[in-house]
């Protein structure tokens, strides 16, 4: 499905398709590798594995597609407007061109100044004429990518509809292998009463992680590698564009210490790092929310979530889904209009990433690979 894409963008010409064109074949590769993967899967954390690179290899097609079919709409907007605006000299043009083409040879002769004055239309003509096979040119250049524009919107229309359910179908498969899964290590067992207790005491995120080693029982010793050498340098959770940075306020006025990522409906989010799940559930004004702990003393805070994933005290690996966002997935429509492309509506849902080392929040920024700039 999303190879059929790929050869669409790769055809269609335009600059923005291939771009589109390069990141689809990107996508493409990695969800036959991850089919692939999917077929050789023995264990329920092999699936659950093969499932998350086959939900995000979705994604990335998906999203290449909406770039390349919006950037198509609105090239194919811009040359409709254009071949309007021209319709008077179009039309004059077609006229001039059908007169030369019909004009007998013999006629020339009979030029009312005689052979002089044939001689200097002639010349003029021949000096006209390669100005108006070049405008020619150029007009059936335009319309010809029209076409090819139109041709790309409606034969694509199917392979982003296949490409939709797809991405639905292993979301719902990855949620199953999830539930699945009884091979992760457990390093404690949750108090439900003792969770209970302290989210009704706690008024901040920082009292609630404060407290989180109350609710842990039978806890073993934390045999993680420390990161410290991986600063900088983490992806982040979701796919997606930093929408505030730590200490800005929105709206409301609120400054908070993590940073806000703009993200698609229903995308995935994962652990950048091996990590033990300290927590996940409703919290305060913050949604449903999953604190992972990489390190003893580090504390991953990722909220807004509308679906969490895993069971605390459970040791996640490295890139295993914690959750999903919320929303609506964009229709077909929606995604082939240039209006919801130039005003960002694609993303729709926004996360919440804290850091906390020790006691103290830092810039999440300092720990994760963005375009800082």
């Amino acid at each position: 499905m999303i190879r059929a894409a790929l050869f669409l963008l790769l055809t269609a010409g335009p600059a923005f398709a291939q771009s589109a064109g390069e990141a689809a074949q990107a996508a493409a590769d990695a969800l036959e590798a991850a089919s692939v993967q999917l077929d050789k899967a023995e264990s329920a954390r092999d699936r659950v594995a093969a499932l998350t690179e086959t939900v995000r290899a979705y994604e990335d097609g998906l999203a290449a597609m909406r770039q390349g079919l919006r950037g198509a709409a609105i090239r194919e907007t811009e040359l409709s407007r254009k071949l309007a605006a021209q319709e008077r000299d179009v039309a004059q043009l077609l006229g001039v061109l059908s007169a030369l083409g019909g004009q007998a040879q013999p006629q020339t002769l009979l030029h009312p100044q005689g052979p002089l004055g044939t001689a200097r239309s002639g010349m003029l003509v021949a000096a006209v004429t390669p100005g108006l096979a070049d405008k020619a040119a150029a007009l059936r250049a335009d319309l010809e990518e029209v076409t090819a524009l139109r041709n790309l919107q409606q034969n694509a229309a199917d392979t982003l509809k296949n490409g939709l359910a797809g991405v639905q179908a292993a979301r719902t498969d990855l949620s199953k292998a999830i539930a699945d899964r009884t091979d992760l290590p457990r390093r404690f067992t949750e108090d439900p009463i003792r969770t209970e207790i302290l989210i009704a005491s706690t008024e901040t995120l920082q009292g609630f992680a404060s407290g989180l080693s109350q609710i842990a029982e039978n806890e073993v010793p934390q045999n993680l590698p420390r990161i410290a050498a991986l600063k900088g340098s983490l992806a982040l959770p979701v796919r997606g564009v930093i929408l505030r940075r730590a200490g800005e306020r929105d709206a409301a006025g609120v400054a908070r210490p993590g940073i806000v990522v703009a993200t698609e409906a229903k995308a995935l989010v994962t652990t950048p790092t091996a990590a033990t799940i300290r927590y996940n559930g409703p919290l305060l004004d913050y949604g449903l929310v999953t604190i992972l702990e990489p390190q003893a003393d580090l504390l991953l805070v990722i909220a807004g979530l509308q679906e969490v994933y895993g069971s605390i005290g459970q040791v996640l690996p490295a890139g295993s889904p914690v959750g999903l966002m919320g929303g609506q997935t964009a229709a077909q429509g929606d995604i082939l209009s240039p209006i919801g492309e130039r005003g960002g509506a694609e993303r729709s849902e926004t996360l919440y990433i804290e850091m906390r080392e020790g006691d103290t929040t830092v810039d999440p920024l300092t720990w994760f690979a963005t375009d800082k700039g």
